[in-house]
């Protein structure tokens, strides 16, 4: 594997951003998980690959196979969706519920606000079986879309999480892995819909449960989840001065304990580190040989604003700066392609690997070019 290393410039540039040591959290939360997804580290991690049940926090899957489909054209907001007599009686009053009506149609936009303001159990099956025909069709979409993001530890056996006898089974890093491909994947409805304090249906008003919603400056989502066999859990996220964290607790023992160790969890990930910028978006970073295209060398640029994630203490020790990809790269790259990473190194810490991506497209050389560029091989030019 090709690993150059950054210039003496951007080695400098960085001589003073140190690093101590993590700063220490004691965690009320038999699972909890932190991200800075501006960095990719790691801010705290107690059994993240443990397997637990979701409960709730599974409908963000439904949530996001829905806006996928949205985005790409395949259903629309105002598409309407019917409430099955079966499904109603099974799926009315059940658990946590929007109330939809036996026969009644409801648009996909009030079917997402009734699951992800409300966590309509009800609202969750109609979604899916108005999308696939079947629960159970929908599910294998779940599925795979769980493995096409990276749930690499998670499968999925209903639409909401309702207890199913062990088979839907989630981790905490892979929650955080679904919110992060939320909120970056599918920013305007991720905006839209999981943000809402409350949300009116049928005359009924429920408030979000939502722990950091008023509490935590910055916060907009996304999922709570509660069955006496998970506990109370939640996957969150807050934004602040451009820096967003995403963070999962879970096996909580009470709704109050949620509502506490969330905040306290999110403000200690804002207060006790730091977030220090290293390459805005569409910044070149550097330059990699290509092999049988129509250029010899490609700028990798910052897919988005890169920043590096330090105790906010952190003192007079050095970071390293490392660009890896498997080169020379080989045509054909599409622009925007992620060929290459930034692997940022500290003492005492993981390593921060972040994308980089071709800043132009490259095509494939034709005959002539492909020979002169095995004449300059081999002369080393």
């Amino acid at each position: 594997m090709k690993t150059p290393i950054l210039g003496l410039a951007l080695l400098s540039l960085l001589a003073t951003p140190v690093v101590a040591a993590a700063p220490a959290y004691v965690s009320e939360a038999p699972i909890a998980y932190m991200t800075d997804l501006s960095s990719g580290a790691v801010l705290f991690s107690r059994d993240a690959d443990k397997p637990i049940p979701p409960a709730s926090m599974a409908k963000m899957m439904t949530v996001y196979v829905a806006f996928d489909l949205l985005r790409k054209g395949e259903i629309k907001l105002d598409q309407t969706m019917t409430v099955s007599p079966e499904t109603w009686r099974k799926w009315n009053n059940q658990g946590s519920s929007m109330f939809l009506a036996v026969g009644s149609k409801v648009t996909v936009a009030d079917l997402l606000d009734g699951i992800v303001t409300l966590s309509g159990n009800d609202a969750c099956v109609v979604l899916a079986e108005g999308i696939a025909g079947s629960e159970e069709a929908f599910v294998d979409m779940m599925n795979k879309k769980a493995k096409e993001i990276g749930l690499d530890n998670s499968r999925f056996g209903n639409s909401n999480g309702w207890p199913d006898e062990g088979v839907t089974m989630v981790t905490a890093r892979d929650l955080g892995t679904l919110a992060t491909a939320t909120i970056r994947n599918h920013p305007k409805l991720y905006k839209r819909f999981y943000s809402k304090g409350s949300f009116t249906w049928n005359g009924i008003t429920q408030p979000n449960r939502d722990p950091l919603l008023g509490r935590v400056d910055g916060a907009d989502g996304l999922k709570t989840g509660h069955t006496d066999e998970a506990g109370y859990g939640f996957t969150g996220s807050a934004e602040q001065n451009g820096r967003r964290l995403v963070m999962v607790v879970a096996g909580l023992d009470s709704f109050n304990g949620r509502v506490d160790e969330s905040v306290k969890f999110m403000n200690w990930g804002f207060r006790s580190w730091k977030s220090v910028p290293l390459f805005t978006k569409g910044k070149t970073v550097d330059t990699a040989p290509v092999q049988q295209g129509s250029a010899r060398a490609l700028p990798l640029v910052a897919p988005r604003d890169l920043s590096l994630t330090l105790p906010r203490t952190a003192d007079t020790d050095k970071v390293s700066l490392k660009v890896i990809y498997q080169g020379p790269l080989k045509a054909p790259i599409a622009k925007g392609q992620q060929v290459a990473s930034l692997v940022v190194s500290a003492p005492g810490m993981d390593r921060q690997v972040m994308p980089l991506v071709a800043g132009e497209a490259v095509e494939e050389a034709g005959f002539f070019g492909r020979i002169w560029a095995g004449i300059l091989s081999f002369f080393g030019a």
